[in-house]
């Protein structure tokens, strides 16, 4: 007896949209490849291989083989040799470099590692990284930020203003009343 009343019931819901009768659909403009692109949506993991695929979003898991432009907000884990985007939240690990163009939330370890006009909050490690604004930790041989909070370790650390501290062997903050200081650095 339930199963007759959950059919009649479907059956029921199904019928009215069955029964619309579907309009022909007009025509639509070509959209420009950009707008194309955006629609796409998400994909929850793919190989990266230069241009290909030509998706605006990833989530999940982007392999760059060699590098990778079109994907622009990635949100997971990037391995390959050279992963680029204009935002990123994750794990960035390529082995020549990281480039994200706006914010970063996550880490990035590779040899070069980036955060161009945004905000890096995390870790970068590697032999030179370099962000707009940090909060987190960078980690290298030379390590450069416009406006730092938090800690720099490595050879030569360089920061415009400075929360935080700094050690190596050169540690440069420019708007401090002691701009260098060698072993360790403190800006506040």
């Amino acid at each position: 007896m339930k199963k007759v009343f959950l059919l009649a019931a479907t059956a029921a819901l199904a019928l009215p949209v069955l029964a619309q009768e579907v309009a022909p659909k007009a025509e639509e403009p070509a959209q420009p490849r950009e707008e194309r692109r955006r629609e796409s949506g998400m994909w929850p993991a793919f190989f990266a291989i230069c241009e290909y695929p030509d998706a605006y979003d990833v989530v999940g898991l982007r392999l760059t083989i060699p590098f990778s432009t079109r994907q622009e907000n990635v949100t997971g884990i990037d391995l390959g040799l050279w992963g680029r985007s204009v935002t990123f939240e994750g794990l960035m690990l390529s082995i020549l470099r990281n480039d994200v163009k706006d914010d970063l939330s996550g880490f990035q370890v590779g040899l070069y590692n980036s955060v161009g006009g945004g905000d890096l909050f995390g870790i970068q490690a590697g032999l030179w990284n370099e962000a707009g604004h940090m909060r987190g930790i960078q980690a290298g041989l030379v390590n450069v930020a416009g406006e730092a909070r938090g800690f720099q370790v490595g050879l030569i650390n360089r920061s415009e203003t400075m929360y935080g501290y700094q050690v190596g062997l050169i540690n440069i903050i420019r708007d401090a009343e002691l701009q260098f200081f060698p072993v360790l650095n403190i800006g506040f």
